[in-house]
């Protein structure tokens, strides 16, 4: 179980503090489409926070679409995009592969049995069929305009390990990119999805959202450091920077100093590399974090540790990408 902490004396409402935390385990996936939350009694002894707040953060999440709400079970984390899919969607199958078989067999038999003909199911597997792989010519990556850096490090990750071209739009500009248009396939970080589903929703595409690496190896490496020490945190991504400052002083409330930059922040950076013991950057970012460091060896007495991200979307979220993409 996910522990949520709330730190009393900081300057963030303690609502947006766990606001910030549910939405993290969302985004990260430790919490996936489908997971119950906790109670608000729960989360009230957990945290300390009243029921109250607690039933407030839930609303906001559900307005902001990351969870829905079904009377009389309880809040659930909502299934976002295409990621539901239908009973055709299935992992890459080898042909003559039985279980791929009966995948098909039992969509087909679920069809017939409610009316409709072989000839109108062949029709539709195959539209679904050209459908995705219209979709998959054109791969979009949109995020808000005030966090390209999101997306910057999305399409890094997303050409390296899909080896295809993926244009990078801000939200804003999504709607006149898809008027041009007639399938694409749209993804973004969870965080963003629900506004992205809602310029999507009446162009001819499918929107996928991707879920982000859940950042347990840094987090357990943050929890033993000593206290007084300074954090460097350096990202392409401004939301990263601010996330990261959120979760760490719940982990650590005031124990630790976060220092966070963008590297092409000479200032900032120059001020982490001099005064952090500990840097972590993500991968776009690592070799400007490893050049202003060594520019600095003879200013500083002992260098930072480097701690180079895995990756920023998460590697299980990539695989299924690229099955939906018809990739592998």
């Amino acid at each position: 179980m996910i522990q949520f902490r709330i730190q009393p004396d900081s300057e963030i409402p303690a609502s947006n503090q766990l606001f910030n935390q549910i939405r993290f385990a969302i985004a990260s996936r430790q919490y996936p489409p489908g997971y119950k939350l906790p109670s608000t009694r729960a989360l009230a002894i957990q945290t300390g926070l009243h029921r109250n707040t607690i039933s407030k953060v839930y609303r906001q999440l559900e307005e902001d679409g990351f969870v829905e709400s079904l009377a009389g079970s309880g809040i659930y984390v909502r299934t976002q995009g295409h990621e539901g899919g239908s009973k055709l969607q299935s992992p890459m199958v080898k042909p003559h592969n039985e279980d791929g078989y009966k995948l098909v067999q039992k969509a087909l038999n679920e069809m017939l049995s409610q009316g409709y003909s072989l000839n109108q199911a062949r029709e539709l597997f195959l539209g679904e069929i050209d459908w995705r792989l219209r979709c998959s010519a054109q791969v979009l990556v949109a995020v808000p305009s005030h966090d390209m850096g999101a997306g910057e490090l999305m399409v890094y990750e997303l050409e390296t390990a899909l080896n295809i071209p993926v244009q990078l739009v801000a939200m804003e500009e999504l709607t006149a990119i898809l008027d041009k248009t007639n399938s694409a396939t749209v993804v973004t970080s969870r965080y963003f999805i629900s506004d992205v589903e809602a310029l999507a929703a009446p162009k001819a595409v499918r929107v996928i959202p991707l879920d982000i690496y859940d950042y347990s190896k840094e987090l357990n490496l943050l929890k033993t450091l000593p206290k007084e020490n300074c954090v460097g945190i350096v990202s392409l991504s401004s939301g990263i920077a601010r996330a990261a400052e959120v979760i760490l002083h719940g982990l650590r409330g005031d124990e630790l100093l976060i220092m966070t930059s963008q590297p092409k922040n000479t200032y900032k950076l120059q001020a982490i590399v001099k005064r952090a013991e500990v840097i972590i950057s993500d991968q776009a970012s690592f070799p400007i974090v490893h050049a202003a460091v060594q520019a600095s060896v003879e200013d500083i007495i002992r260098p930072p540790k480097l701690i180079k991200v895995e990756n920023y979307i998460g590697a299980t979220s990539i695989s299924l990408l690229k099955r939906e993409l018809g990739l592998g």
